[in-house]
């Protein structure tokens, strides 16, 4: 039997491994697409690449909402506007799930270089950050290259200084370049905290080289006083490090971060569908919430966009789909999958019914492989959705997939999933910045995602026989 590991980066950081050996199942015959169903398949990935229904979707969401952070008035906005919006597209049961969380959000941030080079630095909280003192704290700069040179440092040495994490990240077309420089955002405050420090700086997680700060999420040991953190802009992380070269003694920085927290507050995940001929489910979508600098066009209305306007492009064939396709507009995942988990927790009983599920969260670049995360007896499935979509330019990938942050959950609980892969190069200029912004979206790009997700929900819904299943994970 084949070994899965399912790879699921939340956007605190942290990533989920599950080894696990797919159950057993009974040999089947080499699945096929009927001559009728490959002719459908054709059909909706021509629709696709003519539809601008996403479009429309996501440039509706980013202009009469905006910037979405989690458990607040805007993302309930958001859970309106996407009930709404799936309702006037022809989707059924459609309703809102709403969920109690903790609430974080920014009120000031504000650094400076004090001595010996005055000037300002440009900076982002991260979520879940801890305030400053009124005024901010102003210490000295320890600088460190990489999150490994903090993690081997002395536990004793920093007390009352500021831990400036200066490691960069890789330009690469997949995530690997993320997950390991992601580790910087959610670990360096812990480290610092366990060490006494004052506060933490990051140099940004991305690739850009604008005055833009990345934010996303923090990490917090339940056993440590927390440190405020924030994220300097990639040219200042490249000035301070400058500075500390070139002075002949220490570096002070003023860190200055207002935050304001609720233990509880509302958020919530929005959900429509299609019903099929079964009570079977397809599960898709993206997330609704964002962070707060941009209005959240890549990161995720992109994802909520093309998954719905796939899944109405299916729901428009004449007759029921097979299956039941469900499209989750899922909330707060940015701050902490806290959407992903209630959905998990709520719909703990059609777990066994749901047949494969997919996330689209890695902006609107052109699909260019299909990944899966499915019991060995399914992959010939996979193989026939792969030649299917390889007249959009998409080829194979691998089968060690986790579909995507908000279906890690399910995905734990043992349903298969697979993963569209987005072209992502340019992705990390943008991820968590005010440049996320609707004009960074290319319309026929979004039109193919579109195309490939129309037929891959179809193919799912109409193959006999399931994507096999996973031991579910030991909490």
């Amino acid at each position: 039997m084949l070994k899965q590991c399912a790879a699921v980066l939340s956007s605190a950081g942290m990533v989920f491994c599950s080894l696990g050996a797919a159950a057993p199942a009974a040999a089947e015959e080499a699945p096929s697409l009927t001559a009728k169903q490959a002719e459908t398949v054709d059909g909706l990935i021509d629709a696709g690449l003519e539809d601008d229904v996403a479009w429309e979707i996501v440039e509706s969401l980013t202009t009469e909402i905006g910037p979405r952070l989690a458990a607040t008035e805007a993302e309930a906005r958001a859970r309106d506007w996407g009930a709404a919006k799936l309702k006037s597209l022809g989707f059924k049961n459609v309703r809102i799930e709403t969920f109690e969380m903790p609430y974080w959000g920014r009120v000031l941030e504000e650094a400076e270089i004090v001595s010996p080079f005055p000037q300002p630095l440009i900076v982002t909280a991260l979520g879940r950050s801890s305030a400053t003192p009124e005024g901010g704290v102003t210490a000295e700069v320890v600088r460190f290259r990489t999150l490994p040179e903090l993690q081997a440092a002395p536990e004793t040495g920093l007390e009352g200084k500021i831990v400036f994490v200066d490691e960069p990240m890789a330009r690469m077309q997949g995530i690997a370049g993320y997950v390991t420089a992601v580790r910087k955002r959610s670990q360096a405050p812990v480290e610092a905290a366990k060490r006494g420090a004052a506060a933490v700086l990051i140099r940004s997680v991305g690739t850009d080289h604008h005055r833009n700060p990345h934010t996303g999420g923090a990490a917090r040991a339940p056993d440590l006083t927390p440190v405020p953190v924030a994220a300097l802009a990639n040219p200042d992380a490249d000035q301070l490090a400058r500075a500390m070269e070139r002075a002949e003694g220490p570096v002070t920085v003023r860190l200055d971060v207002q935050v304001e927290t609720s233990d509880t507050a509302e958020s919530g995940n929005v959900i429509g569908e299609i019903p099929g001929q079964t009570d079977e489910l397809i599960v898709v979508g993206g997330h609704i919430d964002s962070w707060d600098l941009g209005t959240g066009a890549i990161d995720d209305g992109a994802g909520i966009a093309i998954t719905t306007a796939a899944a109405k492009l299916v729901g428009d064939l004449r007759g029921k789909p097979k299956r039941t396709i469900r499209v989750v507009m899922w909330g707060a995942e940015e701050i902490g999958l806290n959407g992903a988990d209630a959905y998990a927790e709520m719909h703990k009983d059609e777990i066994e019914r749901t047949i494969i599920a997919a996330e689209s969260d890695y902006g609107a670049g052109r699909i260019y492989r299909l990944d899966s995360g499915v019991g060995e007896a399914a992959l010939p499935k996979i193989e026939v959705m792969e030649k299917a979509l390889r007249r959009i330019s998409i080829v194979p990938g691998d089968n060690t997939s986790g579909g995507g942050p908000d279906v890690g959950p399910i995905r734990r609980m043992g349903v298969p999933v697979v993963d569209l892969v987005q072209n992502g190069w340019d992705y990390f200029d943008l991820h968590h910045t005010p440049d996320d912004t609707l004009d960074k979206i290319d319309p026929e790009a979004l039109r193919q995602n579109v195309a490939a997700w129309a037929a891959f929900i179809y193919m799912a819904s109409e193959m006999e026989g399931d994507f096999g299943r996973f031991p579910a994970e030991e909490e």
